[in-house]
């Protein structure tokens, strides 16, 4: 099994301890934390068994289990790696600091990638030595269950860095995304900005409920594009395809365009929009609902993998 590094035991980092022990690799996970790492031992361990129960699994959880270790020591955790993700503190000093370190302790040919959300691999690589072997393999939380991950190199990566790191993710069975540049956000997020900025704007302007909002997406665009992407909804909004679509539509979409001045996310929106929400969501069911979430993201991904491509 090749082994893969995962450092940082929070959130991200035993998702993505998943996403590899699962496809067979031996993952060794390093947090310099031992509280944390060996919480997230915990949350992997109770997780498994879900997994295994939507079909979302194709090996036992024990075994997937049996192949993750703890490692002592980051130069534990980089010996003999094919490649590191870094999923630390979203800081440019510590990960200039980290991935210095790890530039200098890892085994040449070994991969370096983080997590980060916005972050650019230029922010914090351009002075080490090796940094043709370092990118950003940005996930969406969580990536045992959210399957594209962006491939976000910085302007010296090499491409037999960006060809094996997309190999990789495939063998993972992740779904790469290649972003050719860097930009503030990457691509999803700055898909995902522009959607909620949006949102809030009519809210603001009092066009919409945050909760009839919701229910426009999960219930009307959410359905299209959870099987396919928005160029692919557009095909097939008209006969003749994106052409014929921007043919008709493009009008609007000026129109439309031109009202969609920059939004800021004052306290007093913050707070109007927080409010309706509590209306209907309590806090206290934070935690209940983002297991629901993870539990109906499960159901939808065991059933998209049994639908053909």
């Amino acid at each position: 099994m090749e082994k893969i590094a995962i450092i940082g035991a929070g959130l991200i980092g035993r998702a993505w301890s998943i996403v590899f022990a699962r496809a067979g690799f031996s993952v060794a996970l390093f947090d310099s934390s031992q509280q944390a790492a060996s919480a997230a031992l915990g949350f992997i361990e109770a997780r498994l068994p879900e997994l295994a129960e939507s079909g979302l699994i194709s090996d036992t959880p024990s075994a997937i289990m049996a192949r993750i270790i703890l490692a002592p020591t980051l130069e534990a955790a980089l010996d003999g790696a094919v490649y590191v993700q870094e999923n630390g503190p979203e800081r440019v000093d510590a990960k200039a600091a980290l991935f210095a370190r790890m530039d200098e302790i890892a085994p040449k040919s070994t991969i370096l990638a983080s997590s980060t959300s916005g972050i650019p691999a230029s922010a914090f690589t351009e002075q080490l030595r090796g940094r043709a072997r370092c990118l950003v393999a940005h996930p969406v939380n969580p990536p045992y269950l959210v399957p594209v991950v962006e491939i976000c190199p910085a302007p010296w990566t090499s491409q037999d860095t960006v060809a094996r790191t997309r190999a990789l993710m495939e063998q993972a069975r992740m779904v790469p995304a290649t972003v050719k540049r860097e930009v503030k956000g990457f691509v999803l997020n700055r898909l995902q900005i522009a959607l909620v900025a949006e949102a809030f704007r009519l809210v603001a302007d009092g066009v919409v409920s945050p909760e009839d909002l919701d229910a426009t997406i999960k219930h009307g665009l959410g359905l299209r594009w959870a099987i396919m992407g928005p160029f692919e909804t557009i095909d097939l909004n008209a006969p003749g395809g994106v052409a014929d679509y921007c043919a008709r539509y493009g009008g609007l979409y000026a129109e439309v365009e031109a009202e969609m001045v920059p939004i800021t996310l004052t306290p007093e929106l913050a707070a109007d929009v927080d409010a309706a929400m509590r209306s209907h969501l309590s806090l206290e069911d934070h935690p209940a609902r983002q297991e629901w979430r993870d539990r109906r993201l499960m159901a939808l991904l065991a059933h998209k993998a049994g639908q053909p491509d």
